[in-house]
C-alpha cells in the first residue's frame, strides 16, 4: 500500500463522523460534504505525518470550515434545512467506516433540533455541537472559536439553554456583577481589547439615551464594535451601584452626570446602557462603591 493510499484509508475511517459534525453546524448535507472534502484536500496537502491525532486535527479542520461559512452567510436567508438524501457511499467507503461513526451519522438530528441550531450564533452552534453531541473538551474548543476555555464553556451553556428552552436569567449576585463590571472597567482603561471582548457576549447591544445621543453615537451590536468603542475608555468611571445593580458612572466633583448599565448573563455582558438624561440618573441614585 502506497502512502497515498494508507492516508486516503485513514480518512475515510474518520469521514462519518466528520460528516456528522458537519451536518450539525450547517444543517445542510450538501455543505456538509462540501466541508468534509475541502477537509481531504487540506489534509491532502498537509505533512500529515507529523499530525499525533488525526481524528482530532480533521475534526479541527472540519469545525472551522463550517465556522467560516456560518459567518459568511448574509442577510439573504440560505435554505440551511435541505432534504436532500445524503450522497450514498461506495461499498469501499463502507467497509472502512467505524459502525459506531456509523451509527451517529444515521441518527436523526430533526428538523426541530436544527430549527434551534439556526437560533445559534455561530460560536454557539460550534460550542455546543462539539461539546455537548461529540464530547470534545472546552479546551480543544477554544482555540476554534479564539477564546478562553471558560468563555467557551459559557457559549456552551448558553447555548444548551436555547436549545433546552430555558430562558436566560440576568446574573442578580451583586459580588458577582461587581466582578464583571470592575474587569470591564479594569480592561477598559488599560485600551486592553482582547480583554473586553473576552467579557462580551457575541451579541451584546450598546445604547445611549437621548441626551448622550446629541453629542456621541455611541450604540453599537456585536461584539467587536462594543468592545472597540470602550478601549482606551473609562479613565475616569467608577463603580457604582445604580438602583440595586452594579454599574458605573462618571461623577466630577462627587456629582453623578452620566451612568453605565450593565445586563449579565452567565458572566457576560449582553447589554450596556449610557445613560445622561438628569431624571432617569435621579431615579437610579447611584452611589459610588469605590475602586
Amino acid at each position: 500500500m502506497t502512502d497515498d493510499e494508507y492516508l486516503a484509508q485513514r480518512f475515510e475511517a474518520n469521514r462519518g463522523r466528520l460528516r456528522a459534525v458537519a451536518y450539525r453546524m450547517l444543517g445542510s448535507t450538501s455543505e456538509a460534504e462540501d466541508a468534509v472534502q475541502d477537509a481531504w484536500l487540506r489534509l491532502d496537502r498537509a505533512d500529515a505525518d507529523g499530525v499525533d491525532n488525526l481524528a482530532g486535527w480533521l475534526t479541527t479542520v472540519v469545525a472551522r470550515l463550517c465556522l467560516d461559512r456560518l459567518r459568511s452567510r448574509t442577510s439573504r436567508r440560505e435554505d440551511a434545512l435541505d432534504v436532500e438524501l445524503p450522497h450514498p457511499r461506495t461499498a469501499a467507503e463502507s467497509a472502512v467506516v467505524d459502525p459506531e461513526h456509523e451509527v451517529v451519522l444515521a441518527e436523526s438530528v430533526g428538523l426541530a433540533m436544527l430549527v434551534v441550531l439556526e437560533t445559534l450564533t455561530p460560536a454557539e452552534r460550534l460550542a455546543f455541537v462539539l461539546h455537548d453531541m461529540f464530547a470534545l473538551p472546552f479546551d480543544e474548543i477554544a482555540p476554534i472559536v479564539g477564546r478562553t476555555p471558560e468563555a467557551t464553556r459559557q457559549l456552551a451553556s448558553r447555548a444548551r439553554r436555547r436549545v433546552q428552552g430555558a430562558p436566560v436569567t440576568p446574573e442578580t449576585d451583586l459580588s458577582r456583577q461587581r466582578d464583571v463590571v470592575d474587569a470591564f472597567l479594569a480592561a477598559s482603561r488599560g485600551g486592553d481589547f482582547d480583554a473586553l471582548l473576552s467579557m462580551l457576549d457575541p451579541d451584546v447591544e450598546l445604547r445611549a439615551d437621548a441626551v448622550i445621543a446629541r453629542f456621541d453615537a455611541a450604540d453599537a451590536d456585536g461584539a467587536d464594535a462594543v468592545a472597540r468603542y470602550f478601549t482606551g475608555r473609562a479613565h475616569t468611571a467608577e463603580l457604582a451601584l445604580l438602583g440595586g445593580a452594579v454599574g458605573a458612572m462618571w461623577a466630577p466633583g462627587g456629582t453623578p452626570r452620566s451612568a453605565f448599565a450593565f445586563t449579565i448573563v452567565d458572566d457576560l455582558i449582553v447589554e450596556i446602557r449610557l445613560i445622561m438624561d438628569p431624571v432617569v440618573l435621579q431615579e437610579l441614585d447611584p452611589v459610588a462603591l469605590g475602586w
